[in-house]
């Protein structure tokens, strides 16, 4: 090949779009896939799926839900950090993967968070500490007293080790008085859920949307709410802070992310999208109803992907002071 002719070939080439952007078109041009890191029935497959239904329809193209649970959240999330950055592979993920975990697991962690590219909030839940009807226990404050009656021989159940609800029971041990109450992780709020309305446990602790429904029929009793403040669905229910332990707040949230190196004009888009969702009145009801509060991130209640980065960023140092204090390990 003549040397003159290199740079004009050379130049054509680079003009030409990248091969995945020439064979799919503008994006999204195909289904975008969402992996939830968590088993059915709990409610980071519920938030995943409200807005995977809403994101469907504003771009026009499926977004199929994949539930891949499993070492709270690691597993989900390492597939997603690890998949082609185009856009269509996203992850509805929770405060444990993207948080809690990397104080927890340490250098067992699989991915960083810089292998993660944040693109918005979903919504923000408290914890509920429940007990079977049959249990005599009727307020936290009888926890608290049978449980320092006969230290270690109450369990509690929750969705899995290093999750929100773990954590939050953990630090209200730490706080309470150094309780001692036996932690029985399960793999999903499902499963959890299952055993504690057939009274199994003890105790459960559990995100309230993926609960609410038993406790609205009566096969478990509410105690207390995380919270800092009651919640709107079970305005009854007290909160940790105004019982037993002041000042008290810790709550599970949950949100999307996309492989790191995800072209920043697609994490916008998505991002401009979860934000629009997160505003719809319907989709606001639908949160309500299960007791959860909207993003509330940016100044108008909404989210961006700035943001939610900065927020993660926030709870990642928050919560491996909680790990550190509480000597919270995985089971």
């Amino acid at each position: 090949m003549p040397i003159a002719r290199r740079p004009l070939i050379a130049g054509a080439l680079a003009a030409l779009p990248l091969p995945a952007l020439a064979q799919d078109g503008p994006f999204p041009s195909r289904p975008i896939r969402m992996i939830v890191n968590f088993p059915p029935g709990g409610t980071t497959d519920i938030a995943g799926r409200i807005y995977a239904e809403r994101l469907q329809q504003r771009i026009g193209q499926p977004v199929p839900v994949e539930n891949r649970g499993g070492a709270t959240g690691n597993i989900g999330s390492e597939a997603v950090a690890r998949a082609a950055p185009d856009g269509y592979t996203v992850l509805t993920t929770a405060v444990s993967p993207a948080a809690i975990n990397y104080a927890l697991f340490g250098a067992r962690m699989p991915y960083r968070p810089e292998d993660l590219a944040a693109i918005g909030l979903y919504l923000r839940v408290p914890n509920v500490i429940m007990v079977h009807p049959s249990q005599p226990i009727r307020t936290i404050q009888d926890l608290v007293d049978a449980a320092k009656a006969r230290p270690g021989a109450l369990n509690y159940g929750s969705a899995g080790s290093g999750g929100s609800p773990h954590m939050s029971m953990e630090m209200f041990k730490l706080r309470a008085g150094g309780l001692q109450i036996t932690h029985v992780p399960f793999r999903g709020a499902g499963p959890m859920l299952i055993e504690a309305v057939a009274g199994r446990l003890e105790t459960s602790v559990d995100n309230l949307p993926s609960c609410i429904g038993h406790i609205r029929d009566g096969r478990l009793r509410p105690l207390a709410v995380t919270g800092h403040v009651r919640s709107a669905v079970l305005p009854e229910v007290p909160t940790l802070a105004e019982t037993v332990v002041p000042g008290f707040e810790a709550t599970a949230w949950f949100g999307m992310q996309a492989p790191a190196r995800t072209p920043r004009p697609i994490i916008e888009r998505l991002g401009a999208e979860l934000d629009a969702i997160s505003k719809e009145p319907g989709v606001r009801a639908r949160l309500a109803d299960l007791g959860a509060d909207p993003p509330n991130l940016t100044p108008d209640g909404g989210t961006s992907p700035a943001a939610f980065e900065a927020f993660i960023r926030d709870e990642i140092a928050k919560w491996a002071e909680v790990v550190r204090a509480s000597g919270a390990t995985i089971d």
